[in-house]
């Protein structure tokens, strides 16, 4: 049945749409941190639908939503009054930390950073926007455009003109033997250098800390210290929290917040882990920067009632049961064991935040990526029940653990277990 599948997907779709695995799996049901394949096989889930399903598969206050919202009305577009959309954009924007905020509803986190580079770029009057080295920010064209990520990036054109900043990855370049001090002001000079040979740009883009590049961020502060350089020259700062966000990394509600010297950026993006599952993204910003457009625009599938609802009762359960505090404790415990675990040869680095955890594979003895290590990884992982995923700036060399944030501790063990032995077998 999978193996009959699995043709009509190749006959059907592009073949750039990526799939896991040598034998593809697909996954017909979930419960909690666990998952079913259509063979009848168990997973534990480390990696959530690419950090989507946030606080649990099949969470009954999340169903119900749905459930009871689906029986009254789906959707009507933003050209009428929305009571569920209102509801959580009302706490979104409280939660986000941005005063006088606007948030605006979209269907993913693509189009939400596609919509915040539209906003800076129309508020600011400019084109040019600044982004990460490593970064990926969506699959959108503009989106694309400010991707620093090679693996993510098909295409040279782009309707922005996008420079890129040293400082997202701590551990490479030409400042990793800095200490932290130092790495922050050699990337602070590298930005005001970069300032000055270029006209004033509408925003820097950055991920607190970077998804698809491998769980890879910058000492704290680093962000604050680029917007007092930004804010003097009016540049606006977008942090996009896409998987970030609703706690996550344990410390902070939000990255920017470790970075939070000089208040919050001037805009936020979130998405996926909103709606454990359901399509929402969205933009929050202060209201002058949200007005700014003078054409009339709408959301046909953003803050539609169903998504709304789901947004809604996920919130309250992530809020009510404290899951940024399980996530500090519990990824705490994760990270130290994989720590312990990581006396492979292949393990260059453990990096992360709360249950937002990267291992870097390398070549046994050198820097040099080993993505083959890493596929193989992916392989004997799933062979032991445990869904990872995988992503990285250097040749997809770094796995991603991302589990939902109601992981218990006895999860967490289980895992760290079944990841250590697969680690073992590429030796």
């Amino acid at each position: 049945m999978t193996d009959d599948l699995l043709g009509r997907h190749r006959s059907v779709l592009p073949d750039w749409l990526a799939l896991y695995y040598e034998h593809p799996i697909e996954i017909t049901h979930g419960e909690g941190r666990h998952v079913w394949d259509a063979d009848g096989n168990r997973y534990l889930d480390f990696f959530g639908g690419i950090l989507t399903t946030m606080t649990a598969h099949a969470l009954p206050e999340v169903t119900k939503a749905v459930t009871e919202q689906a029986g009254r009305i789906v959707h009507s577009s933003t050209l009428y009054l929305n009571r569920p959309m209102v509801d959580l954009a009302e706490r979104i924007a409280q939660l986000s930390g941005i005063p006088d905020a606007r948030v605006f509803f979209t269907t993913s986190g693509t189009e939400a950073n596609d919509t915040a580079l539209l906003l800076a770029t129309t508020y600011r009057r400019s084109n040019t926007v600044l982004a990460m080295r490593n970064s990926y920010h969506g699959r959108s064209f503009s989106a694309v455009g400010v991707t620093g990520n090679r693996g993510w990036s098909p295409t040279s054109l782009s309707p922005l003109q996008t420079l890129y900043v040293h400082g997202g990855v701590r551990s490479r370049g030409p400042f990793a033997g800095l200490d932290d001090y130092d790495f922050v002001a050699a990337c602070v000079d590298d930005l005001k250098d970069l300032l000055g040979h270029t006209r004033p740009p509408a925003a820097l883009i950055a991920e607190p800390i970077q998804g698809v590049g491998g769980f890879t961020s910058p000492p704290d502060g680093l962000y604050a210290a680029f917007r007092e350089v930004l804010h003097e020259r009016g540049v606006l700062w977008i942090s996009d929290e896409v998987q970030t966000g609703w706690g996550r990394t344990g410390e902070h509600f939000w990255g920017w917040q470790a970075h939070a010297r000089g208040g919050p950026p001037d805009m936020l993006t979130f998405a996926k882990g909103i709606g454990n599952g359901m399509s929402i993204g969205g933009v929050v910003a202060r209201a002058e920067i949200m007005n700014c457009l003078d054409a009339n625009s709408i959301s046909t599938f953003g803050g539609t009632q169903i998504t709304m609802a789901a947004g809604l009762a996920n919130l309250n359960y992530l809020l009510e049961h404290d899951l940024q505090g399980n996530a500090r404790r519990v990824g705490g415990l994760l990270t130290e064991r994989l720590r312990a675990a990581a006396h492979v040869p292949a393990v260059r680095e453990v990096r992360g935040r709360g249950l937002m955890i990267g291992i870097e594979l390398t070549k046994p003895g050198t820097d040099e990526a080993d993505p083959a290590a890493a596929s193989a990884v992916l392989e004997a992982a799933r062979e032991g029940g445990l869904l990872i995923g995988k992503g990285g700036g250097h040749d997809t060399s770094a796995l991603r653990i991302a589990p939902p944030l109601s992981l218990n501790i006895a999860e967490a063990e289980e895992g760290a277990a079944i990841l250590e032995d697969a680690l073992r077998s590429i030796q």
